[in-house]
């Protein structure tokens, strides 16, 4: 029986398994490694964060991004956009050099069995682990408009559905949403030979300025410091004190992760999207019908009026929700048992990430309504991985030996309550 198996192997799961492996647990890592950013990101996308707040994390702060690109002669530069495909190879490279490897096994089902878990797979047979880490990343959460859902399935896709964006050459495009994906994705729609029109229920686009540089006047800095998530004291709040978030209040906790740093686009992105995509900002989604190969979307604009877009394909760059409810390989009944934050639908957590089920840990987009907007990025591993460990050997040194299968939780804890350590 393992002593943690980390379920996904995207930032947060291997850095996750880097500090587990390297605290002397029995640690295995199931998934595909990078999944996300190797098969729902196009190419020629970039990296909105700075390279140096996109390090995976390892125990004494090896393996970063830095060291990955100065070994290949890569330019990771302050104020310098990095492909994706880059961080990808590094996510690889990663894997690799701090990570125990990385078994690529699709995960179906996690049960409680014998105060442990039993793992299924698609590939193999049944694992067992005193201690889960889920770290399953953003796809299980996958957001859509509701009037979208009435459409024919090829009518309409998500913007994480698609790696390469070429097969929409010559044909028209809606692309819904004013944050980062839908502007790079239109701007490479438009680059790739489709017609798109991006259409927001904002009425106007926000886009990020021009970082400042590292090094700074001491004023200057202390009024506007730099963070893992931008400048200025709000972003360096949430990036450098999670922990802090984590003591608020469910509603205030649950707030901060829908409103904190909104949707914008990258300065670097603005001329290529300006000059190519025309915009219907102001515009609300009603309806949605098919007409033959090509959709019809009905709108209402700021000032009420009807309009009709007609589109060969929409694509909804609209996000993801956290949702204990939509992750289907968590066991029924240990999903329903789970303590949450307010009525957000996402685990209540412990300082070390455990979930009021013992030996349940979660990592990523779930945790933000615990511990603040950091978790939507990958800057939050930094903070997450050495801290989960911490969690899990806190646990496991708490356990007494597994015998049975009564598939029930233990008593230290109230399953149903949530807690707040």
């Amino acid at each position: 029986m393992d002593d943690l198996v980390v379920v996904g192997a995207g930032p947060y799961g291997l850095s996750i398994a880097a500090h587990a492996a390297a605290a002397g647990l029995g640690v295995r890592i199931l998934g595909r490694p990078m999944a996300s950013w190797r098969d729902h990101m196009p190419e020629g996308m970039y990296l909105k964060s700075e390279p140096w707040s996109s390090n995976l994390s390892a125990p004494g702060g090896r393996y970063t991004l830095a060291e990955y690109c100065a070994g290949r002669g890569i330019p990771a530069e302050h104020g310098t956009p990095l492909p994706i495909g880059t961080f990808s190879a590094y996510g690889l490279w990663f894997a690799r050099h701090a990570a125990p490897p990385v078994e690529e096994a699709t995960v179906t089902e996690v049960t409680p069995q014998g105060g442990g878990f039993l793992i299924r797979t698609a590939e193999g047979p049944p694992l067992l682990a005193r201690t889960v880490a889920l770290a399953v990343g953003v796809m299980p959460f996958v957001r859509y408009p509701g009037a979208l859902r009435e459409l024919p399935a090829a009518h309409y896709s998500h913007s994480s559905g698609h790696s390469d964006l070429t097969r929409f050459a010559g044909h028209e495009v809606a692309v819904l949403g004013a944050g980062q994906a839908a502007l790079e994705t239109a701007a490479l729609l438009a680059e790739n030979g489709a017609r798109p029109c991006l259409v927001a229920r904002r009425s106007r686009l926000n886009w990020n300025t021009v970082p400042q540089p590292l090094r700074r006047p001491p004023l200057r800095a202390l009024r506007d410091p730099h963070s893992g998530l931008g400048t200025g004291w709000r972003s360096w709040a949430w990036s450098e004190l999670p922990w802090a978030v984590r003591r608020l209040p469910a509603p205030t906790r649950e707030r901060i992760a829908a409103t904190a740093l909104g949707p914008a686009g990258a300065w670097w992105l603005r001329e290529r999207f300006e000059r190519r995509v025309p915009v219907l900002l102001g515009h609300r989604l009603q309806r949605a019908v098919a007409a033959g190969g090509r959709t019809r979307l009905g709108l209402t604009s700021a000032a009420g009026e009807s309009v009709v877009l007609d589109t060969a394909h929409v694509i909804a760059a609209t996000g993801f929700t956290p949702d204990l409810a939509r992750l289907e390989l968590l066991d029924a009944g240990l999903r329903a048992a789970l303590g949450t934050v307010g009525v957000s639908g996402t685990p209540e957590l412990s300082p070390g990430f455990e979930s009021s089920w013992p030996g349940l840990f979660f990592a990523g987009l779930l945790t933000a309504p615990s511990f603040g907007p950091s978790m939507r990025f990958v800057h939050g591993a930094g903070f997450t991985a050495g801290r989960l460990v911490s969690g899990v050997r806190k646990r496991l040194g708490a356990r007494s030996p597994l015998t049975g299968s009564t598939g029930a939780p233990r008593t230290d804890r109230n399953p149903a309550a949530g807690h707040r350590a």
